[in-house]
C-alpha cells in the first residue's frame, strides 16, 4: 500500500477528474444543450443499469483470473482478496499515466498476503500476456469482418503486436537463459557496490524467473478456462457504450463499438495522462462519431466514462481505505 501512498496523491486524483470532466464539457459543448439534455432525458434507464451491471461484472471475472493465475503459481488466494486486488489496481490505474498503472498495487497487495514479490509479477505479466493476445486477436477478427477504421486499426495493431513479440522475447531469453540474470545481477553490483538490496533483487529475479516456468507449465491445463474468462470480462467491458446506445434509442452497432473498444483500451495504455484523461475521451467521440449520430457523442461518452472511470474512482478509493485500515489495526 505504500505505492498507493505515494502515487496516489490527492492533488493527482483531482488533475485526474478535472481533466476527464474538462473533456466530457467540451464535447458537450459541440452538442446543442436541448438536444443533449432531451437525449438524457429519454435515456432508458433500464440499459444503463445494465451497462453497470456489465462493468461490474468484468471485475468478477478479473478477480477469478487473478485467483486462477496465483493458484498455478503455487499460492491460494480467497476470492475477497483478488476482488479487493482488483478494485484498488483500478483506482491506482484511474490515477496514474496509462491505464496499466494498476499493476504495481497488485503485485504489492499480493505479495502482502505471502507470495514472493517475484511469484506476484509473474502473475500480473500473465494477465497482461493474456489481455494483449485477447486484443490482437479480437482486433484482427474485427478489422476482418468490417472496413471501419481499417489503416489506423491496422496500425494500432501492428504497434501493439510489435510490443507483445518484444515482451515475449525477453521473458523467453529470461526463462531458457539463466546465466543473463547472474549476468544482469553482476552489473548491478558493479554499478552499486555489495548491498542488501541487490541479494533482495537477485532473490525475486530467481523467483520470477521459477514462477514464470511453473506458470507456463501449470496453465497449459487450464489455458481453455483462462481464455475463457479473459474473454468474457473483456467482452463484459467492451459491450457498455452498446448498452449505453440502446438506452439512447440508437443500435447498439456490437461490431464496430468493439472494434472502437479495442482501439481505445490500447491507446489508454501509454502513459500520456492520469488514468488517459482527455486522451481516451476525445479518441472515443472521434471514432464514434463514424457510426453514431453527432448529438449523441458527448452524452455517450459522458455516461461511458461514468459507468468505467469514476465509478471505479469511487468504489477503488473505498477499497483502497479498508484496506489501508484493516491493516493498520493489524498493526
Amino acid at each position: 500500500m505504500i505505492i498507493y501512498l505515494k502515487i496516489g496523491k490527492p492533488r493527482q486524483v483531482l488533475l485526474a477528474i478535472l481533466i476527464s470532466i474538462a473533456a466530457i464539457i467540451i464535447l458537450l459543448k459541440f452538442t446543442n444543450t436541448s438536444i443533449t439534455y432531451q437525449a438524457l432525458s429519454k435515456a432508458d434507464i433500464r440499459f444503463v443499469l445494465l451497462a453497470l451491471i456489465l462493468h461490474i461484472l468484468s471485475w468478477v471475472f478479473w478477480s477469478l483470473r487473478i485467483q486462477i493465475l496465483a493458484a498455478l503459481a503455487g499460492h491460494g488466494i480467497t476470492f475477497s482478496l483478488a476482488f479487493r486486488t482488483t478494485l484498488a489496481s483500478n483506482f491506482l490505474a484511474a490515477i496514474t499515466p496509462s491505464s496499466a498503472g494498476g499493476e504495481p498495487l497488485r503485485i504489492k497487495m499480493l505479495a502482502d498476503d505471502g507470495m514472493s514479490y517475484g511469484s506476484a509479477t509473474a502473475v500480473v505479466i500473465v494477465e497482461r500476456l493474456l489481455d494483449s493476445f485477447f486484443f490482437i486477436t479480437a482486433l484482427a477478427v474485427c478489422l476482418s469482418l468490417t472496413d471501419f477504421i481499417g489503416g489506423f486499426g491496422l496500425k494500432i495493431g501492428g504497434v501493439f503486436l510489435l510490443l507483445l513479440v518484444l515482451e515475449i522475447t525477453f521473458l523467453w531469453e529470461l526463462i531458457k537463459r539463466p546465466d543473463r540474470i547472474e549476468h544482469l545481477v553482476s552489473w548491478i553490483r558493479k554499478k552499486v557496490g555489495k548491498r542488501k538490496i541487490v541479494d533482495t533483487v537477485e532473490r525475486e529475479l530467481w523467483l520470477f524467473r521459477e514462477a514464470s516456468i511453473k506458470l507456463v507449465h501449470e496453465s497449459q491445463k487450464k489455458i481453455p478456462a483462462l481464455v475463457l474468462v479473459t474473454a468474457v470480462l473483456w467482452i463484459c467491458e467492451f459491450m457498455v457504450p452498446s448498452a449505453l446506445l440502446v438506452s439512447l434509442g440508437q443500435s447498439p452497432d456490437f461490431l464496430y463499438s468493439i472494434t472502437a473498444q479495442i482501439i481505445l483500451v490500447i491507446i489508454s495504455l501509454a502513459p500520456l495522462t492520469p488514468g488517459s484523461s482527455g486522451v481516451v475521451e476525445f479518441s472515443m467521440s472521434y471514432i464514434y462519431s463514424m457510426f453514431v449520430p453527432s448529438y449523441i457523442i458527448g452524452v455517450l461518452v459522458a455516461l461511458w466514462r461514468l459507468i468505467t472511470y469514476f465509478v471505479n474512482l469511487v468504489v477503488g478509493a473505498v477499497f483502497v481505505g479498508l484496506s489501508l485500515n484493516s491493516r493498520s489495526k493489524s498493526k
